[in-house]
């Protein structure tokens, strides 16, 4: 994922409320969100990256769920580092909880690119950067995480944020207003833009939630909705390249064991 915004413990009806979306490359070969079964991984849920064979985003019927991004820094990328994927698959597939998981992954976790990772099960929620490898436990509110730190202050993020508190503030919010929020394609002004390292004309591109360009942009939005009672609900909705028009819509419903 590139954008990621969520509601932890802040909502009446929802623990947690996940609005994403995933940015790649167009000629990157990727699978729709399904349960792995073909992988004999049933109990996951995940869209997969099918160069990589690892996940940005997916969930689990043990109660776990996870999502990546990627720390953008283009003066320190290593073409020969592991797949960042598989640190959501990893989790989705292990026993450990979130503490003792990102633990294992701080012992080596610099040598992976630059990545952001949001790790949760049914009652505690973390974020993990190999940027600053720390690990830290998330608190209730309103948060999001794009190709920086956590909670930085990116115009999108700010505004993807802000967003979603608006929509949530509704005990009775419609999940469409989510996927709005997701296809926003206003830039930031120049004055506001972030200073990641990338030329002028990239870092304008990227900076919309919703990213169209000529051979990279958003390929899918994803919606993860759990109540208090451990019921989730996981939708994805993916867009042609082409036009940015839907081009399907799957609905999974789950109950955490």
């Amino acid at each position: 994922m590139c954008l990621i915004t969520f509601s932890y413990k802040n909502h009446p009806f929802y623990k947690l409320i996940v609005a994403a979306n995933r940015d790649e490359f167009y000629q990157r070969p990727t699978r729709a969100a399904q349960f792995w079964t073909d992988e004999q991984l049933p109990d996951i849920l995940a869209g997969k990256d099918l160069k990589a064979n690892g996940t940005w985003m997916g969930v689990s019927k043990t109660g776990r769920w996870g999502a990546l991004t990627n720390y953008r820094d283009p003066s320190n990328i290593n073409e020969n580092a592991p797949s960042r994927g598989d640190l959501v698959l990893d989790y989705l597939k292990s026993n450990s909880n979130e503490r003792a998981y990102l633990k294992e992954i701080k012992e080596n976790g610099k040598k992976y690119n630059g990545f952001n990772l949001l790790i949760g099960g049914k009652d505690s929620l973390y974020h993990f950067s190999n940027e600053t490898n720390s690990i830290k436990e998330i608190e209730p509110g309103i948060h999001g995480v794009s190709n920086a730190l956590l909670d930085t202050n990116w115009p999108k993020l700010d505004h993807a944020k802000k967003e979603l508190e608006r929509v949530t503030s509704n005990s009775k919010f419609d999940r469409d207003e989510l996927f709005e929020i997701l296809k926003n394609s206003e830039k930031a002004p120049d004055e506001k833009l972030p200073s990641t390292g990338i030329p002028y004309e990239w870092e304008k591109a990227v900076s919309s939630i919703f990213i169209k360009t000529d051979n990279y942009g958003t390929l899918c939005s994803t919606l993860l909705l759990v109540d208090y009672e451990g019921n989730a609900e996981f939708t994805e909705r993916r867009y042609n390249v082409e036009n940015c028009k839907i081009i399907d819509e799957n609905t999974f419903k789950l109950v955490f064991s």
